[in-house]
């Protein structure tokens, strides 16, 4: 199971920004305070809606007193929030990351007991760059019918990003390092891309480093996933092969995320609102529930993270007791109130 991404514990009371989300968000993010509620520790949720519905009251997606609040608290949990596809507002996820610096996205891939997969020994990090590449947004109509988008690589990015990963890998003993590209054909972009990261990769003797395709990589994964260790991305590559990399362990439903800056942090679950199940108690929860585990090291509740995570372990082990993705019949809440009894005993 990952490990801590960053920082020190402070106290066992805290105060987190609480983005429910829209969708499935509401009942996913409930599922989890059920569950963050009966460990002992004491939370104060400063709850913000954002997205559609802040949309539709205040006239835009996020609100600055949701940026506010997590600039106050220092950290954040977020349920999925829809965004518009070729039209509307822009992705509130990329707008929070692109807001605070939150430069590191964060996506540990494992297999969970009781869920079966092609593979049962997937263990490996995704660090995505997550604040450039095309993801900056800088599009214009050059004539009608002709699109420009531009990609945007820098030094400085490349190497916090590379640091971040180098970092993350000395300090959990991690023993290899992909950076994952497409230079043979962007050469410039992605080639200072790795340019920056074997800068880096330099000052890290003890941790093997070496460069793979993009399209390569995403082969190799689905043939053989145990060959990889931690994949440095840069945000494009990262974002689609973090959610190939969920797929190898069940899907986007139990595959955790942290977005992590230089002060604030970001924990959501990476999944679609999925309006169409929305209010029927369907949802899987786990997701965010292991993003609300990695908060938890964040914080430095190291201890408490790992009742969690056996809890909810145990609970899949069991089998009993299952959302409907998952084979079962429980519903959203009856899956976490069985976490949160597991806490109990």
């Amino acid at each position: 199971m990952p490990c801590s991404v960053n920082t020190t514990k402070n106290s066992n009371s805290y105060t987190i920004t609480l983005i429910p989300g829209d969708g499935v968000g509401p009942e996913v993010t409930d599922a989890v305070l059920l569950v963050l509620n009966r460990t002992g520790l004491k939370f104060e949720w400063d709850q913000h809606e954002v997205g559609l519905t802040a949309f539709e009251r205040e006239g835009t997606p996020l609100p600055t007193k949701v940026l506010d609040s997590i600039r106050k608290n220092q950290i954040a949990l977020k349920g999925p929030v829809a965004t518009p596809i070729g039209g509307g507002f822009a992705s509130v996820n990329v707008e929070i990351r692109r807001a605070l610096e939150l430069y590191a996205n964060f996506r540990p891939i494992f297999n969970l007991p009781g869920v079966k997969t092609r593979f049962s020994d997937v263990d490996l990090i995704v660090i995505r760059e997550n604040t450039e590449d095309l993801y900056s947004g800088l599009e214009h109509e050059i004539v009608p019918g002709v699109v420009e988008s531009l990609k945007v690589i820098t030094r400085k990015a490349s190497e916090r990003i590379a640091r971040f990963g180098f970092e993350y890998a000395q300090r959990e003993n991690r023993k290899l390092v992909t950076a994952v590209h497409k230079a043979n054909i962007l050469k410039l972009g992605d080639g200072l891309f790795l340019d920056s990261v074997r800068k880096v990769a330099d000052e890290f003797s003890g941790i093997t480093y070496e460069e793979r395709i993009v399209d390569a990589t995403s082969m190799q994964l689905v043939q053989n996933p145990s060959q990889f260790d931690v994949l440095l991305l840069p945000n494009l590559y990262g974002d689609i092969v973090s959610d190939l990399c969920a797929g190898l362990v069940g899907g986007l439903g139990l595959a955790p995320s942290a977005n992590i800056g230089s002060r604030e942090a970001v924990f959501e679950a990476v999944h679609g609102s999925a309006p169409d199940i929305a209010g029927k108690q369907l949802a899987n929860p786990i997701a965010l529930l292991l993003s609300a585990v990695l908060m938890l090291r964040h914080l430095g509740e190291s201890e408490t993270a790992d009742r969690v995570t056996a809890s909810l372990q145990q609970v899949l082990e069991n089998g009993r007791i299952r959302t409907q993705d998952l084979g079962g019949t429980a519903t959203t809440t009856a899956f976490a109130t069985a976490v949160a009894e597991r806490l109990d005993s």
